[in-house]
């Protein structure tokens, strides 16, 4: 790619950041002007600059411009449901190994933020089915979606309700769950699965997580699941001065994930000694 083609043009948000860190995101149009405390921009002198560009108000007021990044757009844009955080994400994409040309379904669309990396990820050879109860997130998701890409990818399809209410006709790598119940999904997932294909699901709480690895495990058709927590610690660092930063990126949610068994396959047991009261008092101590 030319080096030109990175420079600003119209239509091409860009985010502007002061010396004390605060972002702005603005986008580009023909004779308009961004107005601060201490004078303002004109968008016609951004435009042809290379992205790591300092720019200058009227008044003084220097900022550094760049083309945002993904987390930047994902924790800037409009919500509707509580987004999945870029950490998740980006979790997500790995441990369920969502590459180019993958067909994802993904149930519980919220604002799209997850839906956004998904696209990403699988490219134009790919296909992400996506289904959403709620028509006031489906709308707001469809909205961030068009407006982060400049229009509704060819190879996005949004269908509202209930997954588990619709016919599937088709099969699938990887199935991507964000929802209450999770649970209620596991015979779905295992219908439109492909062998050796991925199920993960994003739950907000230990009680959710549990049923969906007791359904999981029920079901008889994937292997046995596994979870995960992502906690994102920053660190401040000036000169000899390195130190935690005194705020953090703690718990969102977990994660579990299993892969589809061939049909008519059983896995061997997990060998391993269950809890104490894990199974209720009878259970653990037969």
């Amino acid at each position: 790619m030319n080096s030109m083609d990175r420079n600003f043009k119209v239509g091409d948000r860009v985010q502007l950041t002061d010396a004390k860190g605060k972002m702005h995101t603005i986008t580009l149009q023909l004779n308009q002007e961004w107005h601060t405390h201490n004078g303002w921009i004109v968008h016609n002198e951004v435009v042809g600059l290379p992205e790591g560009s300092v720019v200058e108000t009227t008044g003084g007021l220097k900022f550094l411009a760049f083309k945002p990044l993904l987390a930047d757009y994902v924790l800037a844009m409009p919500r509707g449901a509580t987004i999945v955080y870029p950490k998740d994400a980006a979790m997500i994409l790995g441990f369920a190994d969502i590459a180019p040309g993958s067909r994802v379904l993904e149930a519980g669309v919220g604002s799209g933020a997850l839906s956004i990396s998904l696209l990403r990820a699988i490219g134009e050879n790919g296909a992400l089915d996506s289904f959403e109860k709620r028509e006031e997130f489906a709308t707001i998701a469809e909205k961030n979606i068009t407006n982060y890409f400049g229009s509704k990818p060819a190879n996005w399809n949004l269908q509202l309700g209930a997954v588990q209410e619709f016919p599937h006709t088709q099969m699938y790598d990887r199935v991507v769950l964000d929802m209450l119940a999770p649970w209620e999904c596991i015979q779905m997932a295992s219908d439109v699965l492909i062998p050796g294909g991925v199920f993960i699901a994003y739950v907000a709480t230990t009680t959710q997580l549990s049923q969906t690895a007791e359904a999981i495990k029920s079901s008889g058709n994937f292997t046995e699941p596994e979870s995960t927590e992502t906690i994102v610690r920053g660190w401040h660092h000036e000169g000899l001065a390195v130190r935690p930063q005194h705020r953090m990126i703690g718990h969102t949610a977990f994660l579990i994930m299993a892969r589809r068994l061939a049909p008519n396959t059983i896995a061997p047991a997990r060998r391993r000694r269950p809890s104490k009261g894990a199974y209720g008092t009878s259970e653990a101590e037969s």
